[in-house]
């Protein structure tokens, strides 16, 4: 597979809404079945909002919920992998933050955040596994949001195989929503992204996507992001602002090249 095709969503994720979120995610896959996609990346936590889960537990689900089932069968007819966010039930008091992934009207794997700190301690209950889900030319898997400062997290990554990281995002902006400043909080992610992504890439030889949660919501605010960086570390791919929309790129994995389609 020398070349990959990939599609990068920065949506407003309402919360709590998730008739609408995947009313949103309907049009995304049909629009990127139209550009032919492999991989379909859909921010954290994009089917159920970032919601907090002991103020809105009708937002948490499992994953054979009717609403899981309505987003693996948005899948049905398409070959791509479609990777979208949820709270996710577990057996402890507080539920997971979860990445599942469907194709062709199938559930085909799920990733449970592993690196829970600061305020979502209170809310969400960590994952311990590090899945690796393999096509026929490379091994991939997932990171979500915070995962970004958790190196060991990408050196376990390496040993086991992978090349291909995909990491969905959700990184809340603080201060007032009335005086936000959206490039600041912008610039502030992609700093982050391409400062430590792009020290891992080169330093694990990984190809890093990543999606982000955009736009203003109810009561909070997310600065949007999608990016691509190459083994050797660099950042191939930005995009240019915050606004909510689809990215949809052509990666040369043979020549460590990206281009929109």
């Amino acid at each position: 597979m020398p070349f990959l095709r990939i599609g990068l969503i920065q949506m407003v994720c309402e919360k709590g809404e998730i008739v609408d979120n995947l009313e949103q995610t309907a049009k995304y896959i049909q629009e990127a079945s139209e550009k032919q996609v492999d991989f379909l990346v859909f921010p954290e936590m994009s089917i159920t909002g970032y919601v907090d889960p002991t103020q809105d537990p009708s937002s948490i689900l499992s994953l054979n919920s009717i609403e899981v089932n309505k987003f693996v069968q948005l899948t049905q007819g398409y070959e791509m992998a479609v990777i979208a966010g949820i709270i996710e039930n577990s057996h402890f008091k507080k539920p997971y933050i979860t990445q599942i992934i469907a194709n062709n009207g199938n559930l085909m794997g799920y990733y449970r955040k592993i690196t829970i700190i600061d305020e979502e301690v209170l809310w969400f209950v960590p994952g311990d596994e590090l899945p690796v889900f393999v096509t026929n030319e490379f091994n991939y898997s997932l990171a979500i949001c915070a995962d970004i400062d958790n190196e060991e997290l990408f050196a376990s990554y390496q040993e086991k195989g992978v090349n291909l990281i995909f990491h969905p995002s959700a990184p809340g902006l603080y201060g007032d929503q009335q005086t936000r400043n959206w490039r600041t909080g912008f610039d502030w992610w992609s700093s982050k992204c391409i400062t430590q992504l792009g020290h891992y890439a080169k330093k694990y030889h990984l190809w890093i996507a990543v999606a982000t949660q955009a736009g203003r919501t109810c009561d909070e605010d997310f600065p949007g992001g999608g990016f691509v960086f190459a083994p050797d570390g660099r950042c191939l791919f930005q995009s240019h602002d915050w606004h909510p929309g689809a990215i949809y790129l052509e990666i040369d994995l043979g020549s460590l090249s990206v281009k929109e389609i």
